[in-house]
């Protein structure tokens, strides 16, 4: 019986996900995503400029910024929501795969920061007073840089392998992974909804990023075990558990001051870069060795 409700739960998530990917992945929502990005800029640049005309009402100019690169602010945070959702929609295809794209929103959201202290200067622009912001933007932006140039070379040396041994494992595994998916989309949504209420509200909004990054490293752990049914071999194992924690890196680096934020994700990204690196040596060798027994069999 348990076995059974644990077969219809997986499937109903399969269901889920399949649909939720089947629309995201559409060539008509990357155009509505897209337009609701630029469309979200342009009204908040027209918004913030009546806050400085003093044309808002009073209880809504509290809320509202006064400082123009605001809006670019904004326009990173749409991007990075969308990216996020794009993060999840990877996990079943490949654990990898799903690295990169966590290095990918790191690196946006270390341009998001350097904007973020450009919404920070004054207008107009006091050059006096800016030494330690204008360093905080070179550090946000060579960090971003330097995982841009990691992303590229992780993507280009590291190779896929299946792990389970039959098509039938691959399938369930897969099933297990798109469960864990759509559950990492309702705390996403349900995030969101959360850091709304807190904004609008003027209540201190909790980091949105940090908080799905925390929950993203419980279900890097949970894949992690859960291959442990389909293979038990070492250097998957090790791969696996050292991409959870590139991701608890990463967690410490949203959270860190300006200079260590950047440090802690170019870290994980060279943690990644050589794991991969040494992980397909690995794999390399392992294929070589199955071919001279094959080719001494015959």
């Amino acid at each position: 019986m348990i076995q059974a409700f644990i077969q219809k739960t997986l499937l109903f998530g399969e269901g889920m996900f399949n649909k939720t990917e089947g629309f995201w992945e559409s060539r008509y929502n990357y155009r509505i995503s897209g337009n609701i990005i630029v469309l979200a800029f342009l009204i908040s640049l027209i918004i913030i400029q009546l806050n400085l005309w003093g044309a808002m009402p009073a209880a809504v100019s509290s809320i509202i910024p006064k400082n123009h690169f605001a809006a670019i602010q904004l326009a990173f945070t749409l991007l990075l929501m969308v990216e996020i959702v794009s993060l999840v929609l990877t996990l079943p295809r490949s654990v990898s795969s799903s690295m990169l794209k966590q290095f990918e929103i790191l690196s946006l959201i270390l341009l998001r920061q350097a904007f973020k202290e450009f919404g920070e200067f004054p207008e107009p622009v006091d050059w006096t007073k800016m030494a330690e912001p204008v360093f905080h933007v070179m550090s946000d932006a060579g960090g971003a840089l330097v995982l841009f140039l990691f992303i590229v070379l992780i993507a280009r040396f590291q190779r896929h392998k299946r792990i389970t041994k039959t098509a039938d494992e691959q399938f369930r595994f897969v099933k297990v992974k798109k469960f864990v998916a759509i559950l990492l989309m309702f705390f996403l949504v349900a995030f969101g909804i959360f850091d709304l209420i807190l904004y609008i509200r003027h209540n201190q909004p909790f980091d949105y990023f940090q908080t799905f990054y925390t929950v993203l490293i419980f279900s890097d752990i949970l894949i992690v075990l859960v291959s442990l049914r389909y293979s038990y071999s070492y250097p998957v194992v090790f791969r696996n558990s050292g991409f959870a924690l590139a991701t608890v890196i990463i967690r410490l680096a949203l959270s860190a001051p300006p200079y260590i934020n950047a440090l802690l994700g170019v870290t994980a990204a060279i943690f990644v870069f050589v794991l991969v690196l040494i992980y397909n040596g690995l794999s390399y060798k392992e294929q070589d060795t199955k071919a001279i027994n094959v080719s001494k069999g015959s």
